[in-house]
């Protein structure tokens, strides 16, 4: 009976390990290219509209709600988010790179990059 008992906690042991190895994964975020400075949208895709290279003011369209910004950007450039359109009305310069916590966009109408 001992053995048919450890047996079936085995068993059960596989099934619960396995459940976790097919569990359904959460859908992976498209990452930023490197150089770059990316606005994800709220499924954690990337359209490329939202992707900027150049430095400069871009102006944003319909990107609104809370957002994920992502600093690929190399070199030490840096991002401004800004009220207005063509750069004004802008946030401090920050310079760190990899990804924010989502920020409310919907103010938010063009971003600036820096050298």
């Amino acid at each position: 009976m001992r053995k048919i008992a450890l047996t079936a906690a085995g068993l059960s042991l596989a099934v619960g390990s396995l459940g976790v190895v097919f569990a359904p994964s959460a859908v992976a975020a498209t990452p930023c290219p490197s150089g770059a400075f990316c606005i994800r949208e709220a499924d954690g895709s990337i359209l490329g509209k939202n992707i900027f290279y150049s430095y400069g003011a871009h102006n944003l369209s319909n990107v609104i709600g809370d957002r994920v910004l992502v600093n690929s950007q190399t070199g030490g450039a840096g991002f401004q988010l800004c009220f207005g359109y063509n750069g004004v009305n802008c946030s401090e310069v920050d310079r760190a790179t990899g990804e924010f916590a989502p920020y409310d966009m919907t103010p938010i109408n063009s971003v600036v990059l820096v050298p």
